[in-house]
């Protein structure tokens, strides 16, 4: 098996102890899991009290499999080279520190990436579900200001959604911001559409959509009713796309319940 392992000079006083980890099971090493599933995230803590997080994403189809090896570059390699242009331009996201690559004969078959962990108070998640949360306003406006600052710095962020960015509290009103899940990104010149709709899959709610509208037509100079009703058509046309792909999923794979729900029924 050839294996690629890349990483940031600055942390290669970890590399021997940050291998031996991905190179065994990542769950039973853990310190906490952060998601399971179609990836896992796992937070582990090395002998000098340095704290990672290993993102093992999950085997790749057919196609990707030989895609990954001589197309597309994979999701941990992007993840970590998008990072180093984040730090390049001056936008928050957690230290880069590795990725690496696992091939068979026929392509990739695993790959992890790397990152020093961010003991955040928050992420935007949070601004969706608890509204009485202090500071609430001042950080949804300051986190439309750095939306703005990733626009300026030509960075599109395919994966602006709640749980992909970090906050951490300064004091003051003022925050840091870490942007997460990396390997979906588009550098270069964005018009206003494409500036706007990236809100899109933020929030669900009015009000939310009416502060960030407010706070970016201040940033960019911009009207103010047309931020806002083009940041709230893109919000609907993406909430009616994704419920609707959810309603086809249960359509077609309804069949996959009742088989388990069969199977779990049976005696033997």
């Amino acid at each position: 098996m050839e294996t690629r392992l890349i990483i940031n000079p600055q942390y290669k006083h970890l590399k021997d102890e940050v291998s031996a980890i991905l190179g065994g099971n990542k769950e039973n090493s853990s310190d906490s899991i952060l998601q399971s599933g179609r990836n896992l995230v796992t937070i582990h803590k090395l002998s000098d009290g340095t704290k990672v997080v290993v993102k093992s994403f999950k085997n790749p189809n057919f196609i990707n499999t030989i895609a990954y090896r001589y197309f597309r570059k994979s999701k941990a390699r992007r993840s970590f080279e998008y990072a180093t242009i984040l730090e390049s331009k001056d936008i928050g996201t957690p230290d880069p520190i590795m990725y690496k690559e696992n091939y068979s004969a026929l392509g990739l078959k695993d790959s992890y990436y790397v990152s020093l962990l961010i003991d955040a108070d928050l992420t935007y998640r949070e601004l969706t579900t608890d509204f009485t949360i202090p500071d609430h306003e001042a950080i949804l406006r300051a986190f439309t200001r750095f939306t703005y600052k990733l626009h300026t710095r030509e960075v599109n962020f395919l994966d602006h959604s709640p749980g992909n960015t970090l906050i951490l509290r300064k004091g003051n009103s003022d925050y840091d911001f870490f942007l997460v899940d990396l390997n979906r990104m588009v550098f270069g010149p964005m018009n206003f559409k494409t500036r706007v709709k990236n809100f899109a899959k933020l929030t669900i709610h009015k009000f939310m959509i009416e502060i960030m509208s407010n706070e970016y037509a201040l940033c960019t100079g911009e009207d103010e009713d047309a931020v806002f009703r083009t940041m709230w058509y893109y919000t609907r046309k993406f909430q009616h796309k994704y419920y609707r792909k959810i309603r086809i999923k249960k359509t077609i794979f309804f069949w996959k319940k009742k088989y388990k729900d069969r199977v779990s029924k049976s005696p033997i």
